[in-house]
């Protein structure tokens, strides 16, 4: 005799338990958010509990009735064959729920029905001990109609048996199960789960391509009742037990950076038989990559709920494009509970799905690479070195249509520059300088050679391309360049110039330390072209050092916001008598030592102060004097060990005039400064003569006249 029955199912994930069913051979309908009803006869009863993979429950409906009021729900209840499905020394668990119902006390509602069950089957046996296996009745309420059933499951359907240790902010089984399932992925395709965690994406997938049966090692409260045929339990699980698959030649790989939860998977894994099937490897989400094709990612980062992640969450986030967008030929399947996922990502998902992650809103980001060929198709795509080239666009990333014509512009305009200039390194001595300073305005880019190398910034621009697109694209613009100019591609460094903010062009943006020693002017320096935004030689103020080193000679030289002392070198390299040089920065002034060293031009006639300027000009003595000096501020620094911010426009004249203080008569001052803004306010600087020389200190590379500003200030004789 058929069966009405229901499986429940969390919010969103009512078409794939659908699914589920019709690939039993049931067909489901869903009744309401969360349930799903179906026919069946006992067997349908077995086979749903031990296959189904993203259901919550599986429920026997024994009637759907109104139920206006308390009689209404007892005497209904009162006519149900609870003996059939119910032995006489069955505990009998009720729980209920009701929702825009006049029954709303959940308790009362319970103990009605409770009442109404015990009468029934007390006409027919003397006593109800309770003590056998419990028969768990479900009373819900919803708009005063009454839904009355008996959970065959007992435990969740997500207790598959195998997670015997709990680990931090796990996924549900069920819910695990239904994202593998709402991917693209087959078990013949690469799976990574690079924020696995405990491993529940990566375990479910395997179970799922091995057809391994969830419940196939556990128990349900249906299996025990006295009233249920033994048999079909029989049959269910030698049926599960014959369509198991052969160990997976493709094994689902998870990784996180948590070895203890990789313990914890790694374990859980063997619990559930598929140890052999996936593989677990410790591994930041940064270093994700693969040579395979036309794999999936399957994904639960981390929301940034808690106290204080917020920040390191986002960006995390913001790393996506760039790291997806290796895998060319991949989709991607996220699911969060960031609502500003796209945002951070920069593009707009091919399909979101609600779903919850416990009581969590989550989306279910889901990102489209292009479709794998059909085996022996002429849509198969031609391959080179082994890996097939990917003509559709990817999930991330990918080049546009003018991308080629941009890189063969660039291309051009490089090797004319450099024709122009292929003569300096021998005629001049000059090896470091700017080749390509934004002449396409399509490729607003910035390109310096440091001897064998290339160092690349980025001018912040609004373009169109996604992150991930952007990034390929600036790829292909260093490649070019590498390809232009004769230089190794692992020789060109990129930087992102943003709009200075704060000390951003001093702050570190890698950890690689790429250094180089290059020469100018006869003279050694050290270079870091990878960790910095600025690589510690301006090269705009070439020109003026060669002035510095020129009127050295005997002088007592001072060099505030010293940097990585390169004038300090031409100072010393000149004659200078002395040298005092000042920076907040110790890492700076370790590297200014390191350049004076270089150059063998060390001794105790150098001294390095770790100051900011004002307070150092503060704390000299009187008659402390100075013959030459170089002041080279930042436009803006709001650095955490300055007692107030720097503004050079605000801040260059006390700066300026306390300086003067300390200079010797007839001292001279270099002042430059970056800011396009900036007008040196002549009439407030005492006791000087005042003559701009920017026009004689930008070196003709430097298209961009503007670059700096430099003014010579000469204090009146006594």
């Amino acid at each position: 005799m058929p069966h009405q029955l229901v499986a429940t199912a969390a919010f969103g994930l009512e078409a794939v338990v659908v699914r589920e069913l019709a690939a039993l051979g049931y067909e489901g309908r869903v009744a309401r958010p969360g349930r799903i009803e179906f026919t069946g006869d006992d067997s349908a009863i077995c086979r749903t509990n031990l296959w189904l993979r993203s259901a919550d429950r599986v429920l026997l409906q024994l009637a759907k009735f109104p139920a206006p009021d308390f009689d209404a729900l007892f005497d209904t209840a009162m006519d149900l064959p609870w003996e059939e499905w119910i032995d006489h020394e069955s505990a009998i668990p009720v729980r209920g729920r009701s929702h825009k119902s006049q029954l709303s006390s959940v308790p009362a509602v319970q103990r009605a029905v409770k009442k109404a069950i015990v009468q029934r089957l007390l006409k027919q046996v003397p006593e109800l001990p309770e003590t056998g296996p419990p028969v768990p009745v479900e009373i819900a309420i919803l708009d005063d109609e009454a839904t009355l059933s008996i959970d065959t499951s007992g435990d969740g359907l997500h207790k598959r048996g195998y997670r015997k240790l709990a680990g931090l902010a796990q996924l549900r089984e069920t819910l695990a199960a239904a994202l593998v399932q709402l991917s693209y992925w087959k078990p013949d395709r690469p799976l990574v789960d690079p924020f696995c965690g405990t491993g529940t994406i990566i375990i479910e997938a395997a179970m799922l391509a091995r057809r391994l049966a969830p419940g196939r090692n556990r128990e349900f409260a249906a299996e025990l009742w006295p009233t249920f045929p033994r048999e079909p339990w029989n049959q269910a699980r030698e049926e599960a037990a014959d369509l198991v698959l052969p160990q997976l030649e493709e094994r689902p790989m998870g990784t996180d950076i948590d070895p203890e939860a990789l313990s914890l998977a790694r374990y859980h894994a063997e619990q559930a038989g598929v140890a052999e099937d996936v593989h677990f490897q410790q591994r930041a989400f940064a270093d994700l990559t693969s040579k395979r094709s036309f794999g999936c990612t399957i994904m639960n980062p981390p929301y940034g709920f808690r106290m204080g992640e917020e920040r390191e969450i986002a960006e995390l986030y913001r790393t996506f494009p760039e790291v997806l967008r290796r895998l060319k030929s991949w989709s991607h399947y996220i699911l969060s509970a960031r609502e500003d996922l796209e945002q951070l990502v920069g593009q707009g998902a091919d399909r979101r799905r609600k779903l919850y992650n416990a009581r969590i809103a989550c989306t279910f980001y889901q990102f489209y690479g292009p479709r794998p060929p059909r085996e022996g198709s002429n849509d198969d795509p031609p391959v080179v070195n082994k890996k097939p080239i990917v003509r559709t666009p990817p999930a991330f990333g990918g080049l546009r249509d003018e991308a080629n014509r941009q890189a063969e512009e660039f291309s051009n305009r490089l090797k004319k520059l450099a024709r122009h200039l292929r003569r300096w390194p021998t005629k001049r001595g000059i090896t470091c300088y700017r080749i390509y300073e934004r002449d396409i305005p399509e490729v607003p880019l910035i390109v310096d050679r440091y001897e064998d190398a290339l160092h690349i910034a980025e001018i912040e621009r609004p373009h169109d391309r996604t992150a991930a697109e952007h990034a390929d694209w600036l790829d292909l613009m260093c490649a070019t360049a590498a390809g232009a100019l004769e230089i190794p591609r692992d020789a060109v460094f990129l930087k992102h110039r943003a709009r200075q903010r704060g000390t951003s062009q001093y702050e570190r943006v890698s950890d690689r330390q790429v250094t180089h020693t290059v020469t100018e002017g006869g003279l050694k320096f050290k270079v870091n072209l990878s960790d910095y935004l600025d690589t510690g030689l301006f090269l705009d103020h070439r020109l003026t050092r060669s002035m510095v080193q020129k009127a050295a000679e005997g002088k007592k030289f001072l060099n505030l916001f010293c940097y990585t002392g390169a004038f300090t070198v031409y100072a010393a390299a000149g004659g200078a008598a002395s040298t005092t040089s000042v920076d907040l920065s110790a890492n700076y002034l370790d590297w200014a030592v390191e350049n004076l060293l270089l150059n063998g031009l060390a001794g105790p006639q150098n001294r390095f102060v770790r100051a900011d300027a004002e307070e150092f000009l503060a704390d000299l003595n009187a008659d402390e004097k100075f013959d030459l000096a170089v002041v080279d501020p930042p436009t803006f620094s709001n650095s955490k060990r300055l007692e107030h911010d720097w503004d050079v426009q605000l801040g260059h004249v006390p700066l300026l005039n306390h300086l003067i203080e300390h200079m010797a008569p007839e001292g001279v001052i270099y002042f430059s400064t970056n800011s396009r803004r900036f007008k040196l306010n002549e009439a407030a600087l005492k006791n000087v003569n005042i003559r701009e020389i920017s026009k004689q200190t930008v070196p003709e590379d430097f298209r961009n006249k503007r670059i700096h500003r430099c003014w010579r200030l000469v204090l009146n004789g006594e």
